[in-house]
């Protein structure tokens, strides 16, 4: 979340941040002001008090001991009134806290200044585009067409199992899926990311930390019994990691990968553009996570991209990239760049990774900071991406791979499928 400093010092680029992201709520901005205002006044008063109350029982201590019993006793009705006095002004401090936080969760990141205005995806800039479309003439059939052809992945079979956006991956359809999370951690492995296995279940405090919760509340599976959340994406539980933990600054950055199955309950989401793998309920993803400096974040940043670059470039795959407007940008980011693969028997791109850097947003909501070179406690940068997410990496191979022969397998998964050919 924001700090609270930066809305008070910085309060016009805030409501310029949040008009730019069509925020509806900027009312908030001063009802948050308003709020600090009587915290710090509050908690000015308590101090006081509580002051007087230590300094009195200090007196009334050395009053008996010279034998001044009146006085003391006189002095301790006033130290009684200063007792009550003070809960009250702390329970007033703790309201006061407790509203401020809970709006505080309500306002999103602000944008970076090369973010662009818009209200919606159609309003993304396009910085990136690399990779040549296939003609595959009219014969030309989408991912599910071909996943029944060669029975490589059976949708049906998942509505029967559990429900629409559970996919059952069978044979080498299965191999390619474990193909790839090898390929995409090993990759990320070698460019100096250290894998982890993580909980695929988290409790609130996790989907606080990373800006799951309150945002994304709804769209989140929740597992009543146990108070615990299944996991959209091992953003969450990767950076919870660090979660209340004070760094030193010879120990930036940490880069961390990790592969998890995702859930997402996509509510809402029906029609032909949720068809076959375009948009699950469960799916497969590698993560990158990096912990930066707040001066090296935007150098990580452009490394992400163009890491996450190389691995499409190996699998020879059509893409481009896009620099989110305000208006489609996450609740925590402060700049996001999708990566889209172009389907080519849909003929439309779908997005397969989101790289995005969140400046403090998130360690302020984690407590996440270093010991700078002069001792002072400061926050970090967070960043994290999809390297990558499996579903439409996997449609794009499908279609874009297609022959009369069958699926060519990419030549950099052939090592780790050990058949080049899907017939």
């Amino acid at each position: 979340m924001l700090q609270l400093n930066t809305i008070r010092e910085e309060k016009e680029r805030v409501l310029s941040g949040l008009k730019k992201r069509n925020f509806k709520e900027i009312n908030l901005i001063d009802r948050i002001l308003e709020l600090d205002e009587n915290r710090r006044g509050t908690q000015t008063l308590l101090d006081e008090a509580l002051a007087k109350s230590n300094s009195l029982s200090k007196e009334i201590g050395n009053l008996f001991k010279t034998g001044e019993i009146a006085k003391a006793n006189a002095l301790k009705d006033q130290t009684g009134e200063l007792k009550e006095q003070s809960k009250e002004l702390s329970d007033k401090l703790a309201t006061i806290t407790n509203e401020l936080t809970e709006l505080l969760y309500r306002v999103p990141n602000i944008p970076n200044e090369i973010v662009p205005f818009g209200t919606s995806e159609e309003d993304n800039e396009v910085v990136f585009k690399a990779g040549t479309v296939p003609d595959l003439g009219k014969e030309a059939l989408p991912h599910w067409e071909l996943a029944k052809k060669y029975d490589i992945i059976d949708f049906e079979l998942g509505v029967k199992i559990t429900g629409a956006g559970f996919p059952v991956y069978k044979g080498k359809g299965a191999k390619l899926q474990r193909a790839l999370i090898w390929y995409f951690l090993d990759k990320n492995t070698e460019a100096g990311y250290r894998e982890f296995q993580v909980p695929h279940l988290v409790n609130e405090a996790s989907g606080y930390g990373t800006g799951q919760l309150p945002d994304k509340e709804g769209q989140m599976y929740h597992v009543n019994l146990d108070d615990l959340y299944l996991i959209p994406t091992a953003e969450v539980p990767v950076t919870n990691i660090f979660r209340d933990v004070l760094l030193q600054e010879s120990e930036l950055p940490i880069c961390c990968t990790g592969y998890t199955p995702c859930f997402r309950r996509e509510a809402g989401s029906y029609g032909a553009h949720v068809r076959g793998l375009n948009r699950l309920h469960q799916f497969d993803k590698v993560e990158i996570v990096r912990i930066e400096h707040p001066n090296n974040s935007y150098k990580a940043l452009d490394m992400m991209v163009e890491h996450v670059k190389g691995i499409l470039n190996e699998l020879k795959l059509p893409y481009r990239i896009l620099r989110l407007c305000g208006g489609d940008l996450g609740f925590t980011s402060a700049i996001t760049y999708d990566f889209e693969v172009y389907s080519t028997a849909q003929e439309k791109w779908l997005e397969i990774s989101s790289v995005s850097n969140f400046e403090t947003f998130q360690a302020n909501r984690l407590k996440l900071r270093y010991k700078d070179a002069e001792g002072k406690n400061r926050l970090v940068h967070t960043l994290n991406g999809s390297s990558l997410a499996l579903p439409r990496v996997l449609a794009g191979i499908l279609e874009n791979y297609q022959t009369p022969e069958g699926i060519v397998v990419p030549e950099v998964l052939r090592k780790y499928t050990g058949f080049d050919l899907i017939n």
